[in-house]
């Protein structure tokens, strides 16, 4: 997997992937070789949100200690409709939407229009007129003369203004927005802008084009969806170095190869080999950009079988890991709008407290479980290297946050000392310890519970008086052409029950009951949630389980179903949703033992995980 080439030098305002000539006054990253480098990851929401707060309190408090490299994701909108990836969806669908034709003598000039007349036809103006032909003239090329001639009408047919037009103007609108609000230089600032707006044109273009041919391929969509990554990196480089911070963009679409998949294999033979020599590849091109600080697109590429559809949305994630495990760095951190991990969602439970250690494996189910943590995918490239992941607010960058460790037996009191890897600043260093220690004296208690709305149970009951061996099958057959994914189950001889989410349309779900009602009776109970407990440590703790369905009973909360992972480190159930709150909490006093007149996690409001 090769490399970009070494980039060129070019002026010191440039924001362009050539790395920018640099001004003695500008910061860097720190030159000393014993410094490791720190892979910093922002979302969509913190870049929209909180660009200037990034450079002036997050990146320039670590650059002096640490090589810091920067990924970030496609900026928010000012409502989730506005979002860059959303807009970007948008604009693609509406390439493929019919245009309505209006047969008029002035409109708007396309593409077609200038490669017919050359760049100097307007088709606003009348069409050019020949000279008046005499009558005699006249009268020799009539119609009459010339028996079978159907005279063509040369009035011209001009296509109206497509819907993505307008909605690739929204989007550089919006960037010019963001541009306007956090750059002061008006160099950097002009030169943003004229990179703003030829990115917008190429989409334009793009988009015209794929609506001359009528098709947009999947390739095509993540370089349409990539756009979002490009710029947001082009403002945030430019925030960087308006802060005073010598910044580099550095975009990743070549860095994965051409392959030759026509004949599918390669996008099934996609495994962690590909990903391994991807990660190289992506710290040689950070290495590229030397003290400068690396502003790096989360978008890297195409590849084999699309990016979205094998990765999918959160392929952001991905690159902060892969580019995490390529330059060896001492921690990857995650930066969004929480403070990290919580006991529960503050936002149902008061006494929520932040966890200030967790293990990969309670992070996934967790992340199974209705929290957003981080992909167990994404985690497990940077875990297997035995690279930290430390969860933190934009808001509150201070703060020690939750460190998710490689070492699956790590103890929780370890938590402050993980600060040495990654200096913090030391005013919350006393508050991480305290958490820590207390941890500590609770280690054998569940580490968190979590809920997960909008569910359906199915409940499958054979009709057969002898049970066939080929139930069970017929069941997950049908569930696997339907492509519904179960996120628990229960079974017996002749009974199955599944709870999926409440995402499929009804006539889809109505088709996939048919089906199954060829394998047996089969109810629906609507408006369900998944209740989860989880903890490392509930694989020793007799009476976990006893505990937390009695305090539900007292409760006179219903359970629906009960299943256990086979990890051990999760019981979960399902309960009607309006019982949801009210059994957080109970679980919450009850078998985390975490009373209401407990202190809070500091932040909890704006939610309990990423």
């Amino acid at each position: 997997m090769s490399s970009q080439s070494t980039p060129q030098s070019s002026p010191s305002s440039s924001i362009s992937s050539s790395p920018p000539r640099t001004p003695p006054n500008l910061h860097q990253n720190s030159i000393d070789p014993s410094a490791k480098w720190l892979v910093q990851k922002f979302g969509g929401t913190s870049v929209g949100k909180f660009a200037v707060k990034i450079a002036e309190d997050i990146v320039s408090n670590y650059i002096d200690q640490n090589k810091v490299a920067i990924v970030c994701s496609a900026r928010s909108g000012s409502t989730k409709a506005l979002g860059t990836t959303n807009l970007l969806l948008r604009a693609s669908g509406e390439a493929l939407q019919r245009r309505a034709k209006a047969a008029s003598n002035s409109g708007t000039v396309t593409p077609v229009s200038r490669s017919l007349f050359g760049a100097g036809f307007d088709a606003s103006q009348s069409p050019p007129t020949s000279p008046k032909p005499s009558s005699r003239s006249s009268r020799s090329s009539s119609p009459q003369q010339f028996p079978g001639f159907t005279p063509i009408i040369t009035t011209p047919v001009v296509e109206s203004v497509p819907n993505f037009s307008a909605t690739v103007d929204l989007i550089r609108q919006e960037h010019f927005t963001a541009a306007r609000a956090s750059v002061r230089d008006p160099e950097l600032l002009q030169e943003l802008e004229e990179e703003i707006t030829r990115d917008c044109e190429w989409l334009r273009n793009f988009l015209f084009a794929a609506q001359v041919v009528d098709e947009i391929s999947p390739r095509s969509r993540d370089s349409i969806i990539g756009l979002g990554e490009r710029l947001a990196c082009k403002i945030m480089t430019a925030v960087l170095r308006d802060q005073g911070i010598d910044a580099e963009y550095v975009s990743l679409e070549d860095i994965v190869p051409d392959m030759d998949d026509s004949d599918g294999t390669l996008e099934q033979s996609l495994g962690q080999d590909f990903y391994d020599r991807l990660s190289v590849a992506l710290g040689e091109r950070i290495h590229l950009c030397g003290p400068r600080v690396p502003v790096v697109t989360g978008f890297f590429g195409p590849v084999p079988g699309s990016l979205l559809r094998q990765v999918g949305r959160g392929y952001t994630d991905l690159l902060s890991a892969l580019l995490a495990v390529g330059l060896q760095a001492s921690e990857l951190q995650i930066w969004k709008e929480v403070d990290g991990i919580f006991t529960a969602d503050p936002r149902k439970v008061p006494t929520a407290r932040l966890i200030p250690i967790i293990s990969p494996d309670e992070a996934a189910e967790l992340t199974y479980y209705g929290s957003e943590v981080v992909h167990p995918f994404t985690m497990e490239q940077v875990i297997r290297k035995k690279i930290p992941i430390r969860i933190k607010n934009v808001e509150n960058p201070r703060g020690g946050g939750t460190v998710i460790h490689p070492d699956p037996d790590a103890d929780t009191s370890g938590a402050a000392d993980l600060n040495s890897q990654v200096p913090e600043p030391v005013t919350y260093m006393a508050l991480q310890e305290t958490l820590a220690m207390e941890m500590h004296d609770r280690k054998r208690l569940p580490t968190a519970v979590t809920i997960k709305e909008h569910i359906i149970v199915l409940n499958v009951n054979s009709n057969r008086k002898s049970v066939s061996h080929g139930f069970l099958a017929g069941i997950f057959g049908t569930l696997d052409r339907f492509g519904v994914v179960v996120d628990l189950i229960s079974t017996s001889e002749v009974h199955v029950s599944m709870a999926i989410e409440d995402s499929l349309a009804k006539k889809l779900l109505d088709r996939l009951v048919r089906e199954l009602q060829k394998n047996g009776t089969v109810s629906i109970h609507r408006e369900m949630a998944i209740l989860s407990l989880v903890g490392k440590q509930m694989r020793n703790m007799v009476g976990i389980a006893g505990r937390m369905f009695m305090t539900l009973a007292q409760g006179n909360v219903n359970i629906e179903m009960i299943s256990q992972g086979a990890s051990e480190i999760n019981i979960s159930c399902v309960i009607d949703t309006r019982d949801a709150v009210k059994a957080l909490n109970l679980i919450h006093q009850s078998c985390l033992q975490i009373k209401p007149e407990g202190p809070r996690g500091r932040g909890g409001w704006s939610g309990w995980s990423l």
